[in-house]
C-alpha cells in the first residue's frame, strides 16, 4: 500500500523539470502545474508532493509551466500561457513574439512524450468550487478523481490551453481548477487529485471507486466589445441563471442570458475583446 502525507509543505526554489519512474513498464503521464505566474502556491505544493513519492509503474513528468512568471509574481510576462498551444496561424503576430509562446513550444517537447496530462490551476472566483475541465475521451480517468463538477467543451469555446493540444495531437487533455487561489485547501484538492490520478492512470495500485458527478457543457464565451464590462453582481462559478438575466453591462449596453443556464468565470474588465464570462448548461 502507498503511503502518503497530505501535510503542505512549500519548496524554496523552483525545480522546472524532473521526472519518476516505476519499476515496471507503463504509461507516460505529464503533470504540469504555475502555467500562470499566480498560481505559485499550487505548483510548489505538487511539487514537493510528488518528490515524496514513490510510483509503481510507467514514468511521471512534472513541469513547472511557466517559472519566469512565478517568480516575477504576475499571472503572465507578456501573453497568457494558457492560450498559446493553438496552431500558429490563429495566434497573433504580438503572441507569437513573446515569452510565452516560446515556452509553450519548449511544453510541447513534454507533452508530445506523455499519453495523458493533468494541469493544475486556480481560480480567481472567491468561494470557488474545484471542478475538471476535459473532453469525453477522458471521462474514463475524470470519474475516478475527487472533483464532483466536470465541465466540457472547452476545447471549442476557449482553445489554445494544454488540455485543448494534447485532445488535439490524439491524446489525453485534463485541467483541475482546485478552487479559489487565496484559499489553501486548494493545495489539499490539488495533492488529492495528482494521487486519484496516478492510480486511475496506472501509475499506483488503485483502489478507487467511481463517483456521482455533475457534467455541465460550455457553449458560449462572451468577449467583451467595450473597454469598461462591469457585473451586475459578484457571480459564483456554475451559478444559475435564467434567460433574459442581465449578467453585466458592456459599456452602456446590457448584457442577458439569452436561456437558463450557468456562468463560469465571471470577471469585471477594463479592455476590448477580454474573456468576460462563460454560459454552460447541465448535461446528462
Amino acid at each position: 500500500m502507498t503511503k502518503v502525507s497530505f501535510s503542505v509543505r512549500i519548496a524554496p526554489m523552483i525545480q522546472e523539470v524532473f521526472e519518476l519512474k516505476g519499476s515496471k513498464q507503463g504509461p507516460t503521464s505529464i503533470i504540469l502545474a504555475g502555467v500562470h505566474g499566480d498560481e505559485k502556491y499550487i505548483m510548489e505544493t505538487v511539487r514537493e508532493f510528488l518528490t515524496h513519492l514513490t510510483i509503481e509503474s510507467g514514468r511521471i513528468i512534472f513541469v513547472c509551466g511557466n517559472p519566469i512568471a512565478i517568480k516575477a509574481g504576475k499571472r503572465f510576462m507578456e501573453s497568457d500561457l494558457n492560450r498559446m498551444f493553438k496552431k500558429d496561424t490563429e495566434l497573433s503576430r504580438d503572441d507569437k513574439k513573446s515569452y510565452e509562446y516560446e515556452r509553450a513550444q519548449f511544453l510541447k517537447k513534454y507533452l508530445d512524450q506523455a499519453e495523458v496530462l493533468l494541469d493544475l490551476h486556480t481560480s480567481h472566483t472567491p468561494g470557488s468550487n474545484p471542478f475538471v475541465i476535459c473532453e469525453k475521451n477522458a471521462m474514463e480517468i475524470v470519474r475516478f478523481l475527487p472533483i464532483d463538477q466536470v465541465v466540457s467543451g472547452f476545447d471549442e469555446v476557449e482553445p489554445g490551453g494544454t488540455d485543448y493540444y494534447m485532445n488535439s495531437i490524439g491524446k489525453i487533455g485534463i485541467c483541475i481548477e482546485c478552487g479559489f487561489t487565496g484559499d489553501p485547501n486548494s493545495a489539499l484538492v490539488a495533492q488529492e487529485s495528482v494521487l486519484a490520478f496516478l492510480k486511475a492512470c496506472g501509475h499506483i495500485k488503485s483502489d478507487l471507486a467511481p463517483r456521482k458527478q455533475l457534467k455541465v457543457k460550455v457553449s458560449e464565451l462572451y468577449l467583451t466589445k467595450t473597454d469598461k464590462f462591469v457585473l451586475s453582481k459578484p457571480y459564483n462559478d456554475f451559478e444559475n441563471v435564467s434567460a433574459g438575466q442581465v449578467i453585466g453591462m458592456d459599456g452602456g449596453e446590457e448584457v442577458r442570458a439569452v436561456k437558463d443556464g450557468l456562468i463560469l468565470f465571471a470577471r469585471n474588465r477594463n479592455s476590448i475583446n477580454a474573456e468576460a464570462f462563460i454560459f454552460g448548461e447541465k448535461i446528462k
